[in-house]
């Protein structure tokens, strides 16, 4: 059987989108007839991302976190409960919030009861599927616990949602209070300091440097204000662009390393997510070198990566997984020394799954002390800007008392 994406009415007149099991459109028409719907058009559900025009339902955007979580959570439970995968995917498609998953999942089961494995079949849909995820899977198939592999699974993909989720939300009342304290200042600058100062201005007396220099400041805040603005969205864009070059992007991000707290912070968090991918595969039964290479793709600093990929070459020399990513110089004492224990130990993949929850936690700490240290910065940087608008309007003021007394 295959599936099918059909578009039909209801009684009522009302459009209906949905995906139906079927072996022929014919079929999946007559299956709409019994259920009173009128068939506008009904075709097969591609089983690629590639191939084919975009129909109704776009299979080439992949599955957010959590929804990839709960898909996984699903498949497990099914699994585990001695049902076969191509039942399992069967249920999963008919719990699906969404017609696009549901044809997705449809597809996969279609090529699995061609004859395919899981992970090749998930391998049609890369960008909803990635490559850890199939092959964690594969892993799972060859060695035959796919349950427990899947469990594992779902709890990583929830545990890196959480982790995300975590940092956005420590940084989003920084990232607030910056763009407010701007907003602010600008609205200071252009609309309330020129209405101030024009009494001084026609008084005509000789102003003080700090008044003089927060007038003109204030004229060209007012009048290229704008200006500024295209010129760091301009910036950014070519910025953006630019990275597009390998070798730059490879070198802009080296610079970022060296900055003195966001690249602890960088290096912090694709450590983390070394860690913790490296841990998931190795767990489920996929060979080192392989995991290494995975878990480079999801390290986003191209310097890290590139040694990471180095320390893969070494292993797959014969090499031990300590010095070599030792030799790179990109990961934390404290990580390294637990991978060496693990290894003594024939226990690597515990203690993976350990230095990742370690990594996890020092970054939690770093995000925490940044966003402790900006909140106060930001409070003494607007203090200060006000103090000098204060000082500024003040001065005149003054002096214009002492030549009346």
């Amino acid at each position: 059987m295959a599936a099918f994406e059909y578009l039909a009415l209801d009684p009522k007149g009302r459009q209906q989108k949905g995906v139906l099991e079927a072996d022929s459109a014919r079929q999946v028409r007559q299956l709409l007839r019994d259920r009173q719907l009128a068939p506008l058009e009904v075709k097969a559900t591609r089983t690629r991302e590639n191939s084919g025009a975009a129909g109704h339902f776009s299979l080439s955007r992949g599955l957010g976190a959590s929804d990839l979580a709960l898909l996984t959570r699903q498949l497990a439970t099914l699994v585990q409960a001695a049902l076969p995968i191509e039942e399992a995917l069967r249920a999963a498609a008919a719990q699906a919030r969404s017609p696009r998953i549901q044809g997705m999942l449809l597809a996969v089961r279609a090529r699995v009861l061609e004859g395919h494995d899981l992970a090749s079949s998930l391998k049609e849909f890369p960008s909803a599927f990635p490559e850890l995820y199939r092959a964690t899977v594969a892993a799972g198939e060859h060695a035959g616990h796919l349950g427990p592999v899947l469990e594992q699974l779902a709890d990583y993909t929830e545990q890196r949602q959480q982790s995300r989720q975590k940092i956005q939300l420590a940084l989003l009342y920084p990232l607030i209070l910056m763009c407010a304290s701007l907003l602010i200042v600008g609205f200071l600058l252009g609309y309330v300091v020129p209405d101030v100062v024009r009494v001084f201005i026609d008084s005509g007396q000789t102003l003080p440097a700090l008044t003089r220099g927060l007038i003109a400041l204030s004229d060209g805040v007012k009048h290229w204000g704008w200006l500024a603005l295209l010129l760091v969205l301009g910036g950014g864009f070519g910025l953006r662009w630019a990275l597009r070059d390998e070798t730059l992007k490879k070198r802009w991000h080296a610079f970022l390393l060296r900055l003195p707290l966001a690249g602890r912070l960088m290096r912090a968090t694709d450590c983390a997510r070394f860690a913790s991918t490296l841990a998931i595969l190795t767990r489920s039964g996929v060979p080192l070198v392989e995991a290494l290479g995975i878990a480079a793709q999801v390290i986003s600093n191209r310097v890290i990566q590139a040694e990471v990929v180095v320390a893969a070459q070494k292993v797959r020399e014969g090499g031990s997984l300590t010095r070599a990513l030792e030799a790179s110089g990109q990961f934390p004492p404290m990580m390294l020394h637990m991978i060496a224990s693990g290894e003594r130990s024939g226990e690597l993949d515990q203690m993976l799954a350990r230095t990742a929850r370690n990594q996890e936690n020092d970054l939690g700490a770093q995000v925490a002390l940044l966003v402790g240290l900006f909140e106060p910065f930001m409070l003494v940087f607007m203090g200060a800007v006000v103090l000098v608008i204060v000082l500024a309007i003040l001065m005149p003021i003054l002096s214009l008392n002492q030549l009346v007394g």
